[in-house]
C-alpha cells in the first residue's frame, strides 16, 4: 500500500540562519492524547474502578454512549497533525484506557479504521483501572520491542499506578524509542514526590537506552500531572526549555516555551496546565543530514474540541459535566511534534 505523508518543501532555520535552497522534507506526526475514562460497559470484577462505568452506574454508561466516545475520539484521532501529514499520527501514545478491548474498537472506528492502526498494551495494576498504550501506523512505525516498567515505591510497595510503556521500533527506518507515561495525580500534600519518583524511572530507562546507543532517538510523552517547570521534569529529567542549552544525551522540553505563552492541555479553576508534555532527547536536535529531525511541537486545541459557552468556555470540551453525559472529547487536548526527514 502506498504509504502517504506530506512533502514539505520550505526553508527552515532550526535556530540557524535562513537556508538558501529550498530543501523537501518526508514529514512525521507524533503525538499524546488522554482520552479521558476510555471504558467499556462490562463489570471487570476485579476491578472495582470501572463501577461508575457501567449501565448501573453513577454515569449511566450504556453501550450507546460508549460508542459516541468511541466516534469522538476516533474523530479527534483522524485530525491530529493534518495540516502537515495527511495520513495522521505514526505513533499515538494514549491514556486512560481500560483494557486492550476499547483500543481494539477504537481502532475498528469508520473514521480511522482505514490507517490500520496497531496497539502496544500491557495491562498495569492501577487502582483505578486505567493503563497507557501505544497505537501506531504500520505502514509508518514498525515495532521491534516493547516491555512495560512497573511504577514500585520502596517504602510504599502497596502502592498501585500505571506502568511505563516501552516501546522500540523503526521509523522511516530509523531507530526511535518511545516511553508513555501517566504519571500519579495530584491528589495528598506529598504527591509530587510520587511524580518525581516516576521521573526518575523515566530517567533510568532513557540512561539505559543512551547506554546502549549514546545517539539514541527517544521520545518521552505522557500526562506527567506536572508543568513543563516543575521538578519532576526541570530537576530530575533536567529536560531544558532552550535547544542551545541541552547537552549531548541531555533532554529538551518544547512544550516549555508553550507554557509560558499561557498554552495548556487543560484547565481548572481558570489556570491552564500542560501536563501532556512530549520530551526529546539530544539527538533528535542534532540530527545527521536526511535523518529524523525534530521540527516543532504543538497544543491540538482546535475549535471544535472547547468548550464555546458557560464557566468553561474555552476549556476542552469533556465527556461529563458531573455525571451528565454531554458527549464531548475529554478533558484534555492532545499534543504532538512533527519530526521532519530531508530527502536526497
Amino acid at each position: 500500500m502506498k504509504i502517504k505523508y506530506l512533502l514539505l518543501t520550505l526553508c527552515l532555520s532550526f535556530g540557524l540562519t535562513s537556508l538558501k535552497a529550498q530543501k523537501s522534507y518526508a514529514t512525521y506526526c507524533v503525538s499524546f492524547y488522554n482520552v479521558e475514562n476510555l471504558f467499556d460497559t462490562e463489570d471487570d470484577v476485579d476491578n472495582p474502578g470501572d463501577d461508575e462505568y457501567l449501565p448501573s452506574g453513577a454515569n449511566k454508561w450504556t453501550q450507546d454512549k460508549y460508542e459516541k466516545k468511541l466516534d469522538n475520539i476516533a474523530k479527534v484521532i483522524s485530525r491530529i497533525g493534518a495540516d502537515y501529514t495527511p495520513a495522521g499520527p505514526a505513533i499515538l501514545g494514549v491514556a486512560e484506557v481500560e483494557n486492550r478491548r476499547v483500543l481494539e474498537d477504537l481502532v475498528k472506528n469508520k473514521r480511522i479504521a482505514d490507517v490500520g492502526y496497531e496497539i502496544v498494551h500491557y495491562e498495569s495494576p492501577d487502582w483505578r483501572g486505567i493503563d497507557v498504550a501505544l497505537l501506531y501506523n504500520p505502514k509508518l512505525f514498525r515495532v521491534t520491542n516493547s516491555v512495560a516498567k512497573p511504577y514500585v515505591l520502596p517504602d510504599n510497595p502497596n502502592f498501585k499506578t500505571r506502568d511505563q510503556l516501552v516501546v522500540s521500533g523503526l521509523l522511516a527506518g530509523e531507530p526511535m524509542h518511545v516511553i508513555v507515561n501517566h504519571w500519579p495525580s495530584r491528589y495528598g500534600s506529598k504527591s509530587s514526590e510520587l511524580r518525581e519518583h516516576a521521573a526518575a524511572i523515566t530517567k533510568s530507562l532513557v540512561d539505559s537506552l543512551q547506554n546502549i546507543n549514546p545517539d539514541a532517538k527517544i521520545v518521552i510523552m505522557g500526562d506527567l500531572n506536572d508543568d513543563p517547570n516543575n521538578k519532576s521534569t526541570r530537576v530530575v529529567l533536567n529536560a531544558k526549555k532552550f535547544p542551545t542549552d541541552v547537552k549531548p544525551q541531555g533532554l529538551y522540553n518544547p512544550m516549555w516555551r508553550l507554557y509560558d505563552q499561557g498554552i495548556g492541555s487543560l484547565a481548572y479553576q481558570g489556570k491552564w496546565n500542560l501536563f501532556d508534555q512530549i520530551i526529546i532527547s539530544e539527538s533528535l536536535l542534532s540530527a545527521a543530514p536526511y535523518t529524523l529531525k525534530f521540527w516543532k511541537a504543538e497544543v491540538f486545541n482546535k475549535e471544535f474540541l472547547t468548550n464555546r459557552e458557560g464557566k468553561r468556555k474555552g476549556y476542552p470540551f469533556r465527556t461529563f459535566d458531573g455525571n451528565n453525559f454531554i458527549n464531548g472529547y475529554s478533558d484534555h487536548f492532545p499534543t504532538l511534534i512533527y519530526l521532519l526527514k530531508e530527502l536526497k
